[in-house]
């Protein structure tokens, strides 16, 4: 009896199922740990960054316990030993693919978490995700090139007609990529900024990805702009240097106006609406400024200040009504367009 045991024992083949067998159970128990201990313990601190982190290396994990217990089972048939040279190279091409889905993951995580400091960069740009998956898998594409002892100059240079053919044909999906790139690294603009670009499209930058850049219109619509139409518009970014914006509106009273009283009316309005409308810069001094004698007023801009663009719409909106009617109790006229027009004898 002892004797048939040992026998089976040393059976490739039972050893090949026993092999197979302990890896899907010491997967199940990997993954038991991770989910049921592990991620107990990742909840009582205080930062999620573990918490992330355990989430994305939960499956990968288990994903390679099973696979390098399927690698070696194959490894102890000696019927496969003539083809041992070509498991050990799958083996390690997807133990170096699962590598790099792994790290590519980890630094989306790390360099989202890292641009969260700043709260307009709260939601990582998507091509900036894409490049640096592209870049770790290159890495690993290189490891692989190294494993296999392939020079990669004789493929560059047997490859570049091929290569030209296919710039050429994806020269626009090409140019929309680098002026993403040329987008993220120049910083014009970021994600959460409020802009407006050439033909007075303007609203919140939502995504910058690797073929166009959404806006976010006041409208709340979407609005996509191939990136290398973005990159070559001029483009006005009202959340730089910073958020708070002057907010210009337009007036003018009549000419037989005392302009004295009319300035400090407007200012004393303009002070009453920065106080009580919400969005508006509480402690800014609003300033009047006469600039134009007009056909029927005297023109002259009044500036407000605004904590961000948004916010100067109703600050206009109430501030003109407010002044409207101030203008009214003080027998301040605003002028409409009058033609005089004279008879020669």
């Amino acid at each position: 009896m002892a004797i048939e045991i040992a026998t089976l024992i040393h059976n490739e083949y039972f050893q090949f199922v026993l092999i197979l067998i302990s890896s899907i159970i010491v997967a199940r128990i990997a993954h038991h740990i991770l989910v049921k201990y592990i991620r107990a313990l990742t909840k009582r601190t205080e930062t999620d960054i573990d918490d992330i982190l355990l989430e994305i290396l939960t499956k990968p994990v288990t994903i390679f316990i099973l696979f390098a217990g399927f690698y070696f089972a194959l490894k102890s048939l000696s019927l496969l030993e003539p083809y041992s040279k070509y498991i050990d190279g799958i083996f390690f091409i997807g133990t170096v693919l699962l590598a790099a889905l792994i790290l590519s993951q980890i630094a989306r995580v790390m360099l989202d978490i890292g641009l969260r400091v700043q709260k307009r960069f709260e939601k990582m740009p998507k091509l900036m995700s894409y490049v640096v998956s592209v870049f770790i898998y290159l890495v690993a594409f290189l490891v692989i090139m190294n494993y296999y002892n392939i020079e990669l100059t004789p493929i560059v240079l047997s490859c570049g007609l091929g290569g030209l053919a296919v710039a050429l044909a994806f020269q626009d999906t090409l140019a929309n990529i680098f002026s993403g790139l040329h987008l993220l690294s120049d910083q014009p603009i970021n994600f959460g900024d409020f802009i407006e670009i050439e033909g007075g499209l303007s609203g919140f930058v939502e995504d910058i990805s690797w073929r166009s850049t959404r806006i976010r219109t006041l409208p709340n619509t979407l609005v996509i702009i191939p990136n290398s139409k973005l990159a070559g518009s001029v483009i006005t970014n009202y959340s730089l240097p910073v958020l708070e914006m002057s907010v210009l509106v337009q007036c003018g009273v009549a000419y037989d106006s005392d302009l004295e009283k009319v300035e400090r009316v407007t200012i004393e309005v303009g002070k009453e609406v920065q106080v009580a409308v919400t969005g508006a810069v509480t402690d800014f001094e609003p300033v009047v400024r006469y600039h134009t004698f007009g056909d029927s007023n005297i023109d002259f801009s009044v500036i407000l200040r605004a904590e961000d663009p948004v916010a100067k719409y109703i600050l206009t909106h109430e501030f003109i009504k407010a002044l409207k009617k101030r203008y009214d109790e003080e027998g301040i006229e605003i002028s409409w367009p009058v033609r005089k027009i004279y008879y020669g004898e």
